[in-house]
């Protein structure tokens, strides 16, 4: 069935309600969706919970931690989660896993990655690269005067806990890190680079907006094993964490509270329903960090060009 968008949510609700006996078993409490600090999370949040209220269900979002989100599922003080990057939150959500209170309820079709990343300019100015240790024989050319004669590495917000300082110590690079302070700051030096070409290293990952704004390629550091975060003897370096690259192909996942396949059993179903691709989730930010619409409008959009995508997922549910 093609839902009218246009039409109250209220209206909208209390029809699908009557059309089957599924809706009827979910809770009229609101799914808590959290939103974190990255327009692509904020956004398919959004989209999500739309999808949702189109359900008949209730949603209300909560600005949370991206780390310590974890918790608040496995509590059931929020109920999911839509986006657990692989190389970001892994470490998290394996603890919050062993705890138990949370379940891992699927993939996107969308790989990650994140990582050291640079505009194809910066190449010129070091043809070594992607290595990792061309890049640090090149420290210099990314230097500025709040770094001295080391280079400049400007990693992700300190709560994204990227690790970028770690790193640089247990390889024994030529780098300072500064963390951003959001997600605008990185774009924003990219884009203050661009004028003059200047050399420029940041914390980047896709799926997002900015590999189709901005060419460019992730630094190739030492391949990723697992428990090079956990094992000092994971690594070339034997006495440190952290001393290789993050997942190249990593994982996409959705996390929800145990509780909530009984509480919204259509809820459920959706969550375990919606998978994104990276194309999908780089359009989604696009409408925030280029066009500039507020993530509520972002998700409106999106959803009105792409009911083919989500409209089987609303209907499978409710069958």
């Amino acid at each position: 069935m093609k839902l009218n968008r246009s039409l109250p949510i209220a209206l909208l609700t209390s029809g699908l309600a009557l059309s089957g006996p599924a809706l009827a078993e979910d809770s009229s409490d609101p799914i808590v969706i959290p939103v974190h600090n990255w327009s692509s999370q904020i956004v398919m949040s959004n989209v999500t919970g739309q999808i949702m209220e189109e359900a008949g269900l209730a949603v209300e979002y909560v600005t949370t931690d991206s780390q310590a989100v974890y918790e608040s599922v496995r509590l059931g003080d929020v109920t999911l989660e839509m986006e657990v990057w692989e190389g970001a939150f892994g470490a998290s959500f394996r603890a919050a896993m062993e705890k138990g209170g949370i379940v891992d309820v699927g993939d996107h079709d969308a790989v990650t990655r994140e990582d050291w990343w640079y505009p194809m300019w910066t190449k010129e100015a070091c043809p070594g690269l992607p290595d990792w240790k061309a890049l640090n024989d090149c420290a210099e050319k990314f230097a500025t005067p709040e770094t001295g004669d080391k280079g400049r590495y400007l990693d992700g917000p300190v709560d994204w806990l990227k690790h970028g300082k770690e790193r640089v110590e247990a390889l024994d690079m030529n780098f300072t890190v500064i963390n951003a302070g959001s997600a605008a700051a990185l774009w924003a030096e990219i884009g203050s680079a661009e004028a003059d070409k200047r050399p420029v290293v940041v914390f980047n990952w896709t799926p997002n907006f900015a590999e189709a704004v901005w060419p460019g390629e992730f630094v190739e550091f030492p391949e990723w094993e697992e428990g090079c975060d956990t094992d000092p003897a994971v690594g070339p370096n034997p006495d440190a964490l952290y001393d290789c690259g993050n997942p190249s192909a990593g994982y996409l996942k959705k996390a929800a509270w145990e509780g909530m396949e009984a509480k919204w059993p259509t809820g459920y179903c959706l969550l375990e329903a919606i998978s994104f691709t990276n194309p999908q989730i780089a359009e989604m930010a696009k409408l925030v960090d280029t066009d500039e619409l507020e993530p509520e409008e972002a998700a409106a959009e999106w959803l009105d060009a792409n009911t083919d995508a989500w409209e089987p997922w609303v209907a499978s549910c409710k069958a």
